[in-house]
């Protein structure tokens, strides 16, 4: 069977990011997790759908978080596509050629959905499938089929192939991560279903469906440890820029104050989920009427309060840079 037996997922919160992580390990790119997210401009998304539903941390459009990988020292290729508009057969027929190709030649790959909703990395395959790593199988899993792939509900195809790249610029890594995370901030509409809120606006839908009782109690916990995640992430990128690089002494003094904020972030949903502790057993019915709500909703708005200074710091940043 043809595989690469170094290749596994780096078990995250963020799926996609831990699929990233274990390919860039496989290809011996020296990326640190804060850095991961950080220049990929992951550690700065923030989507909630309606109800909290747990699809919200996957639910958005990537590619540009994908186009950063320039920022991580990889390119790649993919074959993307949905059921609902595209000829499935022949998606799925380019995705098995693509991951056969990918491992016969030494390049990890990943794909979207061939097991749970998320996000695994394929290490090899024989003629009945994929074998893979990723949630609740990280050590491995198969052969799945690679008939599964755009079959679900959601019904979409995501596979890409990875290769070394040399690293972009500090500069230009930060003006594209900074600039993203700005923008996606103050309008996230060309990233996220317009059912859904995002950046600040989705710390306000947040508290508007906690406050109402729509928010799910296993969509809830899951969304508040997946931002959790990011946030920590955000705040330790940027101090890794700080400690790490040689910039001018304004914008790291921006930099500085603005992972200080971020940290502030982390801290606050950190509490929130104490409040609301993730655990699988949860269910998706609505959380219960108690005084965590009144709480909870004050963590989101102070994290939110905190988020808007930092992104103030990463403008002036970016001002200088």
């Amino acid at each position: 069977m043809p595989k690469l037996d170094a290749l596994r997922l780096q078990p995250r919160w963020v799926s996609h990011m831990g699929c990233l992580k274990g390919c860039l390990d496989f290809l011996k790119r020296d990326v640190s997790v804060p850095w991961l997210y950080g220049a990929s401009g992951h550690a700065f998304v923030l989507n909630i759908p309606p109800g909290l539903c747990p699809s919200g941390p996957t639910d958005f459009n990537t590619n540009d978080i994908v186009k950063m990988g320039r920022n991580l020292g990889y390119t790649h290729t993919e074959v993307c596509g949905w059921k609902g508009k595209d000829n499935l057969s022949e998606l799925q027929e380019a995705a098995w050629k693509m991951i056969r190709e990918s491992i016969d030649e030494g390049r990890p790959c990943y794909g979207w959905e061939l097991d749970i909703p998320e996000y695994c990395v394929i290490y090899g395959y024989d003629e009945s499938g994929c074998y893979i790593s990723g949630p609740g199988c990280d050590i491995g899993k198969g052969p799945i089929s690679w008939r599964v792939l755009g079959t679900s509900e959601i019904g979409v195809v995501e596979v890409r192939s990875l290769w070394s790249a040399e690293p972009q610029s500090l500069e230009k890594t930060l003006t594209e991560t900074l600039s993203f995370a700005v923008k996606y901030a103050r309008d996230a509409k060309p990233w996220t279903d317009p059912h859904s809120a995002a950046g600040l606006n989705g710390y306000d839908f947040w508290i508007s469906e906690l406050e109402s009782l729509h928010a799910a109690q296993f969509g809830n916990a899951f969304n508040a440890v997946v931002w959790r995640e990011c946030r920590q992430q955000a705040a330790a990128f940027l101090e890794e820029v700080c400690r790490d690089s040689e910039m001018p002494g304004p914008v790291k003094e921006h930099l500085e104050r603005a992972a200080k904020h971020y940290g502030e972030v982390a801290a606050g949903l950190s509490q929130f989920t104490e409040l609301y502790p993730f655990d699988s057993g949860l269910e998706m019915i609505p959380v219960e009427q108690n005084g965590d709500i009144e709480n909870g909703a004050g963590l989101l708005k102070s994290a939110k309060h905190a988020e808007e200074s930092g992104l103030e710091e990463l403008d002036r940043a970016l001002a200088r840079l």
